[in-house]
C-alpha cells in the first residue's frame, strides 16, 4: 500500500514539472552551488530570431544582386563580343576588279588633263591646211577612240556582273551572321558589313555609269568632228583653184637607141 502511495506521489510530482512554466524549472531543479543559472528569456529569444530573419533576408538579397550583376556582366560580354565574321577583303577584291577595268582604257583614259590635251588635239579643232592624208588619219584615231570606249564599257559592265555572284554570297553570310547575332556589338558589325556590301555595289554602279558616259561621249564627239571635217574638205572642194594646167606628157620613152 505504501508502494502504491509512493508511486502516485511521485507521478503527480512529475506531471507537476511538467506542467510548470520552464522559468520554474531553475528554481524546481536548483543546481549547486557553484554552477550558473540559465535563464530562458521568450522576449530576447523572440528579438534573436527576428534578427537572423533580417540578416538572412538580407544575405539573400546581396545574393540575388550579385546574381543580377553577375548576368548583367555577362549580357555586357555578349555586347561586346566581336563578330566572327568579315567580308572586308572580298568587298575590297570586287571593288578592285571594276577599279582595275577603268584603270585599262583605251586610248584616253579618265584622266581630266588627258582629256582635255586629246580633244584640243583631235576633236576641238580642225586644221584647214592638214593634207587630206592628215585629215583621214585624224579622223581613224577618232573612231579608234569611240570604238575603244564602246569596248571598255561592256568590259566594266561583264566584270560588274561577275561581281553579283560574288555579292549574293556575301549579302547571304551577313544576314546570317547578323540574325544568329548574340549581343549588340555583333548585330551592328553585321549591319555595317551590310552597308559597306551597298557601297562597293553603288561603286560597281557608279563605274558603269561613268564607261558608258565616256563611250557616248566619245560617239558624240566623233560625230561632231567628222561634221566639222566634212565641212572643212567640202570647202575645200568649192574654193576656186588655179584649174587645170596644161603640160607635157611623155608616155614613151623616145630617147635615142
Amino acid at each position: 500500500m505504501k508502494t502504491r502511495k509512493s508511486r502516485s506521489r511521485a507521478l503527480r510530482f512529475a506531471a507537476t514539472l511538467i506542467a510548470a512554466p520552464v522559468a520554474v524549472l531553475p528554481m524546481v531543479l536548483a543546481p549547486p552551488a557553484s554552477a550558473a543559472w540559465i535563464v530562458y528569456d521568450p522576449t530576447n529569444y523572440a528579438q534573436n530570431v527576428l534578427q537572423a530573419a533580417r540578416a538572412l533576408e538580407q544575405i539573400n538579397n546581396q545574393i540575388t544582386q550579385l546574381q543580377n550583376e553577375a548576368q548583367m556582366l555577362i549580357n555586357q560580354a555578349r555586347n561586346l563580343t566581336s563578330l566572327p565574321y568579315s567580308s572586308l577583303q572580298q568587298l575590297q577584291q570586287a571593288v578592285g576588279r571594276t577599279q582595275s577595268l577603268l584603270q585599262q582604257a583605251q586610248n584616253i583614259a579618265f584622266d581630266v588633263q588627258e582629256i582635255d590635251q586629246a580633244f584640243q588635239q583631235k576633236y576641238a579643232n580642225i586644221d584647214l591646211s592638214a593634207s587630206e592624208q592628215q585629215l583621214v588619219a585624224d579622223a581613224r584615231s577618232r573612231w579608234e577612240n569611240t570604238v575603244g570606249g564602246l569596248q571598255d564599257a561592256m568590259r566594266v559592265q561583264a566584270g560588274v556582273v561577275g561581281n553579283i555572284e560574288t555579292n549574293r554570297a556575301q549579302m547571304e553570310a551577313l544576314v546570317d551572321q547578323s540574325q544568329g547575332a548574340t549581343g549588340a556589338l555583333q548585330a551592328t558589325q553585321a549591319g555595317n558589313q551590310l552597308l559597306a556590301l551597298q557601297a562597293q555595289q553603288l561603286a560597281d554602279l557608279t563605274a558603269v555609269i561613268a564607261a558608258n558616259g565616256r563611250a557616248q561621249a566619245l560617239t558624240d564627239a566623233e560625230r561632231t568632228a567628222a561634221a566639222e571635217q566634212g565641212r572643212v574638205q567640202r570647202e575645200r572642194f568649192l574654193t576656186p583653184g588655179s584649174g587645170y594646167q596644161p603640160g607635157n606628157a611623155q608616155m614613151f620613152n623616145t630617147g635615142g637607141n
